[in-house]
């Protein structure tokens, strides 16, 4: 036991290793793959399609199908276990559509993924749609009409989980959800922290 006037050395750059250690590891390295796979391959499908395929209505199913599992899979699985956040919407008795957000407390305990998990969620939900909303620019501007409606669609489902994810970020900051209804994108833009402190 350490007498009140011994010196005691403490070795706080072992814990700073600790901590990055932990910090770069990925927790979840399944999860984090198919949160990056659905939507990467989309996204190859489609730049690939043209070429491989003279079936427009092939591809079409084949993209949908890719970002709907990606939809899925973001909403239900992967927001979950890598930055402890979920949304859903559920009817009341009322008939009244309800839109849920929740964003899970940071204790030692839970099981939230990493800093660098966090980063690849953040950077993939992002990223993304940025690449629809340029493929929706290339069409419009070439004029390939039929593809525009699957960049539409595509850019839909990105999209809704982009914002549905900013809104649990949101909730998660302030500490409680914002009322529902008065809510618009105002919210989001007085507090650009929310968007660009998870970069």
């Amino acid at each position: 036991m350490a007498d009140d006037t011994e010196d005691v050395e403490l070795d706080f750059a072992a814990d700073e290793q600790d901590s990055a250690r932990r910090g770069a590891v990925l927790r979840h390295p399944l999860v984090s793959f198919f949160h990056l796979f659905f939507r990467v391959v989309a996204i190859v499908a489609y730049l690939l399609c043209d070429w491989i395929s003279e079936n427009f209505a092939s591809c079409f199913v084949l993209i949908i199908t890719l970002l709907s599992f990606d939809f899925w899979s973001v909403k239900n699985v992967t927001g979950r276990l890598l930055v402890g956040l979920r949304w859903w919407n559920q009817i009341d008795e009322d008939g009244k559509s309800l839109w849920v957000f929740e964003a899970k407390k940071a204790s030692l305990g839970n099981n939230i993924g990493t800093e660098a998990e966090a980063r690849i969620f953040w950077l993939g939900l992002i990223i993304c749609p940025l690449i629809w909303t340029l493929f929706f620019f290339i069409s419009l501007f070439s004029l390939k009409i039929k593809w525009l409606s699957l960049v539409v669609a595509s850019i839909s489902l990105q999209v809704a989980n982009l914002y549905g994810y900013l809104r649990c970020k949101a909730v998660g900051e302030d500490g409680q959800p914002a009322d529902i209804r008065t809510f618009s994108g105002q919210h989001l833009l007085q507090r650009p922290d929310i968007i660009f402190g998870i970069l």
